[in-house]
């Protein structure tokens, strides 16, 4: 008998000790979450000229004070289509359907999603009019210029593709707002990270559209803000996660309606990011 009470002790001990120790990393992993949102939440929040788009979105405005519905294209790469988001309906296009909806009950407000895994400008022009005209969209949200950083393509014909995109969406009469890179390690480590985001800047102005700048917000997570990339990009250190999805789309979001709100007239230049 002794032996079958020493097995028992020794269950009972390991059972407490399995308890004990459950409760200790419960109460951890409780912890863990809700200091994480706290931080997170202070960090997503407006940041003056990075989130204010340059031009009154016009056409936007027009659909929002009638309530009628307002169709947006968003097209890209792989950051548009969601990778590694933990299931689309975490895409940034998602997340801003759901937060222009909340802000615009009225509307009837539907955001698609024409994003490509590896796509260039070029390759996103040679699709525009299925893609992009023939949706007929009020908005195109153009997010371009991280492929191209990372396979270390020349800029310059950068501003031509971007120009001819943007000309195209006008001569339907949709607004249109650039969106730049991101700010992660495998983009700012390419020595035309910076160059990019000075092109983009540059061709926007000089096609008089408004630019979101997604590369000076992320890199104040991480410069300002103290994030680890970690926080808000997915472990491939390139794209971004369920958290900053959400987080660019709320920006994007306010900068749309800040955009469609305000008189034209108040409209200013951006300095470079």
């Amino acid at each position: 008998m002794l032996p079958a009470r020493i097995s028992s002790a020794t269950t009972v001990a390991a059972t407490c000790g399995a308890a004990l120790f459950g409760a200790t990393l419960a109460a951890i992993v409780a912890q863990t979450p809700a200091a994480f949102a706290q931080a997170t939440t202070q960090s997503c929040k407006p940041l003056g000229d990075a989130t204010r788009l340059d031009h009154a979105l016009t056409h936007t405005a027009l659909k929002l004070r009638r309530g009628e519905p307002l169709k947006i294209v968003a097209i890209g790469s792989s950051s548009t289509a969601g990778a590694g988001a933990s299931a689309p309906s975490a895409s940034y296009p998602s997340r801003l359907e759901a937060e222009l909806r909340t802000r615009f009950p009225n509307v009837q407000i539907t955001v698609i999603n024409r994003g490509i895994n590896g796509e260039r400008a070029n390759d996103m022009l040679a699709r525009f009019e299925e893609d992009v005209i023939g949706q007929h969209p009020d908005l195109v949200i153009w997010q371009v210029g991280s492929n191209s950083v990372l396979h270390d393509d020349p800029l310059e014909p950068h501003t031509l593709r971007i120009q001819e995109g943007v000309t195209r969406a006008k001569e339907i009469g949709a607004d249109i707002v650039l969106m730049n890179p991101q700010f992660a390690p495998k983009i700012i480590t390419k020595h035309d990270a910076d160059g990019m985001v000075r092109l983009i800047d540059s061709a926007a102005k000089a096609a008089n559209v408004g630019v979101f700048h997604r590369f000076s917000v992320m890199r104040h997570w991480k410069q300002s803000d103290g994030m680890e990339f970690s926080a808000f990009l997915s472990p491939d250190e390139l794209h971004m996660n369920d958290w900053s999805y959400a987080c660019i789309a709320k920006l994007l979001a306010g900068s749309i309606v800040e955009a469609a709100t305000r008189p034209a007239a108040t409209a200013h230049a951006l300095p470079p990011y």
